[in-house]
């Protein structure tokens, strides 16, 4: 048993340490590489003896739970890294992943704000109070800089150049970028380094955006404030806090900007992920041309 838990702990480890995958990625492997931990023991097996018959068998098992495409596509995903990384470090030398196909992920256009929705959304903040103002300074620099939540809620305050309207943002993989934002969140957050801050940071804290305990806000939180404000503007759409760097993106791209400059705000190391908004904006001009055109 304590070997079969090493194996896990050196690829956790691995994760982190040489691939540099965020937590909640090396949860998702770690999660899926547990259930086929439970697997190979109520079959008096270990990890590393299971053969491509077994890894098949394991799957069958989790299909009947009526997984999506991309569900089953990450499971394989996470298998096929582990059992990668064995091979490599000669712990086996037969990998049972080899042939195992994965299935095709349909790809779902991602959710956005119109321009229109997002000037709708600010207007329900009210700034004379400090959290309100906290909240609306992040969700503008979110959309202003095409922000993940994670990197918002972790921008510290050496990160933020206020002269040149930049911030240094640490993406997925540890990997660096500078950003720029815009007037409006520059104004904002002058605002709230002011005003709001100060009156929150009961104790020393690096971070921009700070809770009502005095520490970093969290992302939950932050979903959970986003909710909230959705629901005052009247949106009816399910939105997250990463709706807003989709409608970050498409709002560039629908004002013609080059695709590869959006791929580098967004932090994308593929550009095949950010050409998915512009399936957004062709999309979108459909709906125009039915909508308007007389012959439509």
């Amino acid at each position: 048993m304590a070997a079969k838990k090493n194996y896990l702990k050196d690829f956790e480890n691995y994760l982190l340490v040489e691939k540099g995958l965020s937590e909640n990625s090396i949860f998702s492997y770690l999660s899926d590489l547990t259930k086929l931990n439970r697997f190979a023991q109520s079959h008096s097996r270990s990890l590393i003896s299971l053969t491509r018959n077994d890894i098949l068998e394991f799957l069958r098992e989790e299909s009947r739970r009526n997984l999506s495409s991309r569900t089953r596509a990450r499971v394989i995903a996470s298998l096929r890294q582990f059992y990668n990384y064995l091979e490599q470090n000669k712990v086996i030398t037969q990998n049972p992943m080899t042939d195992v196909e994965s299935p095709k992920v349909e790809r779902h256009l991602p959710d956005y704000l119109t321009q229109e929705e997002i000037k709708k959304l600010f207007m329900v903040f009210n700034e004379s109070d400090i959290l309100e103002l906290r909240d609306k300074t992040l969700f503008e620099l979110m959309y202003s800089a095409g922000l993940r939540i994670s990197e918002a809620c972790q921008l510290k305050m050496q990160d933020v150049n206020l002269d040149q309207m930049q911030l240094r943002i640490i993406g997925k993989g540890g990997r660096e970028r500078l950003v720029p934002f815009g007037d409006v969140a520059y104004e904002l957050l002058q605002k709230y380094l002011s005003h709001s801050r100060p009156a929150l940071a009961t104790k020393p804290s690096p971070y921009v955006f700070i809770s009502k305990k005095g520490g970093a806000l969290n992302r939950k939180s932050a979903w959970r404030l986003l909710k909230r404000y959705i629901g005052r503007a009247q949106i009816k759409k399910k939105i997250t806090p990463h709706t807003l760097r989709h409608s970050f993106a498409t709002h560039l791209l629908q004002n013609n900007a080059d695709l590869r400059a959006v791929q580098e705000l967004l932090g994308h190391l593929d550009i095949s992920t950010t050409q998915i908004y512009t399936h957004l904006v062709r999309s979108d001009l459909e709906k125009t041309h039915k909508k308007y055109h007389p012959r439509a």
